[in-house]
């Protein structure tokens, strides 16, 4: 091996070291991507404080104003966030600045409720719109608005 060999695998077994320390010794949860899609997927606002937790031995307290629970038919569209036996907490957004890129919102399209993430928002003549589609889907949904827009998940439990 020449030296540029051995400096180079050196680098790298370091590189190693340092990221398996961080990930199972510094006590800090991350999240590694594994494909493009999740480097480019907007994270849902956040609507549990840590304040609005409370941690019992044998429960949790989620303080979450007007707060419903969903369930999920087996669509794909939004695998591998939403599938069904997920179960999903919700709220009715109550103006139109509580919707932001990346939160998963609950609507209606051709009289069958479609639950999808917001990929875009803009403005035109009618007002703020709303782009959406599955994380797993190839297509958007096209524009929606405030007013179709019946519920935002602000939890998963599976």
């Amino acid at each position: 091996m020449t030296k540029k060999e051995v400096l180079l695998f050196l680098m790298g077994f370091v590189s190693c070291a340092i990221l398996l320390y961080i990930i199972f010794y510094a006590g800090t949860e991350i999240a590694l991507g594994t494909g493009m899609a999740s480097l480019e997927t907007a994270s849902p606002s956040d609507w549990i404080k840590e304040d609005d937790i409370t941690l019992f031995d044998e429960m949790i307290i989620l303080r979450v104003k007007g707060a419903t629970i969903s369930n999920y038919a087996s669509t794909g569209s939004m695998r591998p966030t939403i599938d069904e036996g997920a179960n999903g907490i919700r709220i009715i957004p109550e103006k139109v600045e509580d919707i932001n890129v990346g939160d998963i919102v609950s609507f209606e399209l051709d009289k069958k409720m479609v639950v999808h993430r917001i990929v875009a928002r803009g403005e035109d003549d009618d007002g703020t719109y709303f782009v959406t589609q599955g994380d797993n889907a190839t297509f958007s949904d096209g524009k929606i608005r405030f007013d179709d827009i019946k519920y935002v998940t602000i939890g998963v439990l599976w």
